[in-house]
C-alpha cells in the first residue's frame, strides 16, 4: 500500500496536473501566474465547460484552466486538495451540505461583493435554486450546468415488447417487474458499485410515503425520525422490491460512472433506470441513436396511501461554482461566473440535454437537443411542491461514506431495518 503522502502527491498531480506546465511552485489560487484553475466533475457535460473556458480566454488577460476529476472520485479528491497549496480557484459542487464545512473552515469567498457589482449573478437565476448555495445568510455559489431532478428512465422497445406502459403507480412498477423477469430481462438497472445511485430509491420512497418533512426533521437533528413508522414502511416497501429480484443479482458489480448501467438499458438488457436528468446527456454521448428515439422517461410512481405529493421530485437543484478565498484573481473569477447566465451558456447546456436555471432559459427551450424533454423537465420542476436535495448532498461530506455504506448493506441484506435506522441516526448533521 502506498503511503498517505504518496497518495496525496498522486491526487495533486491528477487534479492540477496542468499547473505544472505553468512553471509555478505555488498553488493555482495562490500563484500570480495569470491563470485561474476551474475544477469540475469529469463526465460527458465537460464539453460545455471547455467551451465556456475557451470563450472566457478569448477576452481575459487572466486565463482559465479547466481541470477535471472522474465523477466517482470527485468528492474525495476535492476534499484532499481544497485546503492545500494546490487548491483550485473555482470549483464545482452541489451547494447545501456539500460546501457547509468549507464555509465553516473559512475557505470560501462570500459572493456579496461580486453580486453588488453585478446583480445579475443573483437576479438572473431562479431564487429557489440560487438559495441552495446560501449558507448562514451569505451566497457562496453561482448555478452552473442545470437542474437535475431524478427521473425513471426506460427503454421504449423493451416495454413495448413486453406489452407494458411506463408505470404511474408503485403497484404498476411491481407488476412490470414480474412481467420483465418472466421474459428474462433485468427489470431495473442499478449502478450499485457506485453506491449513490442506490440512494435515489430510498429518497423517493421516503418522500412518497412520509412526505418531505421526515427527512428535513432528520437533517435538522431529530434522529428519532429515522425510527418512525413511515421510515420503517419505506424500508419494508423497498426491500420487497429488492428481494423480488427487480435489480437482478449482480448490481453491486455494475457502475453508472463507467457506463455499465446505462449500457444495460441502451442494449435492451434492462428496462428501467432511476437516475438524474443528466442521464439524457450520458446516453446521448455513449448511445446517440438510442437517446434520440429509444429512451423514455417518467416521474417517479405515486404510492397509494402515502403522505407525499406524487408531484414531488428529488435530486440536485443544480450544481454550483464556488470561489476559494485564497484566489489571487477574484476579478477574473467574477468575470468567469458571469458567463453562467449568458445566452451561450444556456444554449450549450440545452444542446446536451441539461436544463439551466437562469430566468432566460424558458426563451430557448425550443433549441434543446430534445425540446420535449427539456420542456417536460421545466414543467416538472416548476410544478413540484417539494424539490428535495439528494441526501448525500444535503448532509455534510463526512456523512457521505457511512450513508452510502448503510444503503448498500441494506440492499444486500447485510443490515436489517433496525441496523439501517441505527446507521442513519449516527450520521453527523453538521
Amino acid at each position: 500500500m502506498r503511503s498517505k503522502a504518496a497518495a496525496i502527491t498522486a491526487v495533486t498531480a491528477l487534479v492540477l496536473g496542468t499547473s505544472a506546465a505553468c512553471g509555478s511552485g505555488d498553488s493555482s489560487s495562490g500563484a500570480g501566474d495569470g491563470t485561474i484553475h476551474v475544477l469540475v466533475y469529469g463526465d460527458a457535460a465537460n464539453k460545455v465547460e471547455k467551451q465556456l473556458v475557451d470563450t472566457f480566454n478569448k477576452t481575459s488577460k487572466v486565463k482559465a484552466v479547466l481541470d477535471t476529476i472522474p465523477g466517482a472520485d470527485y468528492q474525495q479528491k476535492l476534499q484532499t486538495v481544497i485546503n492545500t497549496p494546490r487548491a483550485p480557484d473555482v470549483f464545482f459542487n452541489w451547494g447545501g451540505g456539500s460546501i457547509q464545512p468549507f464555509v465553516k473552515a473559512g475557505l470560501l469567498l462570500p459572493l456579496d461583493d461580486f453580486i453588488a457589482k453585478d446583480p445579475g449573478l443573483k437576479d438572473n437565476f431562479l431564487p429557489s435554486v440560487f438559495n441552495s448555495a446560501v449558507v448562514d445568510g451569505k451566497p457562496y455559489g453561482v448555478p452552473m450546468r442545470g437542474t437535475q431532478p431524478v427521473l425513471l428512465f426506460h427503454n421504449k422497445q423493451v416495454l413495448a415488447d413486453a406489452g407494458l406502459t411506463p408505470p404511474k403507480t408503485w403497484d404498476d412498477l411491481v407488476a412490470a417487474t414480474r412481467t420483465l423477469k418472466a421474459r428474462g430481462v433485468t427489470p431495473i438497472a442499478l449502478g450499485g458499485g457506485d453506491q449513490w445511485p442506490t440512494l435515489m430509491w430510498l429518497e423517493y420512497l421516503y418522500d412518497r410515503i412520509a412526505g418531505p418533512g421526515l427527512f428535513q426533521r432528520a437533517l435538522g437533528g431529530d434522529r428519532e425520525a429515522w425510527a418512525s413508522e413511515d421510515s420503517r414502511r419505506a424500508l419494508t416497501t423497498l426491500k420487497q422490491l429488492v428481494d423480488a429480484g427487480a435489480f437482478g443479482s449482480n448490481y453491486d458489480s455494475v457502475k453508472f460512472t463507467d457506463g455499465g448501467s446505462p449500457a444495460l438499458v441502451a442494449k435492451g438488457k434492462a428496462a428501467f433506470e432511476l437516475m438524474g436528468s443528466w442521464y439524457y446527456s450520458t446516453q446521448q454521448d455513449a448511445n446517440p441513436d438510442f437517446a434520440k428515439s429509444g429512451l423514455g422517461y417518467t416521474g417517479f410512481p405515486a404510492l397509494n396511501g402515502g403522505k407525499g405529493d406524487p408531484a414531488d421530485v428529488v435530486g440536485n437543484t443544480n450544481n454550483f461554482y464556488s470561489v476559494l478565498k485564497r484566489t489571487k484573481h477574484p476579478e477574473a473569477a467574477a468575470a468567469f461566473l458571469e458567463l453562467m447566465y449568458s445566452d451561450e451558456f444556456v444554449k450549450a447546456q440545452l444542446a446536451i440535454g441539461n436544463l439551466p436555471t437562469t430566468t432566460s432559459t424558458v426563451n430557448f427551450l425550443d433549441l434543446s437537443a430534445s425540446p420535449g424533454y427539456s420542456k417536460d423537465q421545466y414543467e416538472l420542476v416548476k410544478a413540484a411542491p417539494s424539490f428535495q436535495l439528494s441526501w448525500d448532498q444535503a448532509y455534510p461530506p463526512s456523512a457521505m461514506t457511512p450513508m452510502h455504506t448503510a444503503v448498500q448493506q441494506f440492499f444486500d441484506g447485510r443490515l436489517d431495518t433496525d441496523g439501517f435506522i441505527k446507521a442513519m441516526q449516527a450520521l453527523p448533521t453538521s
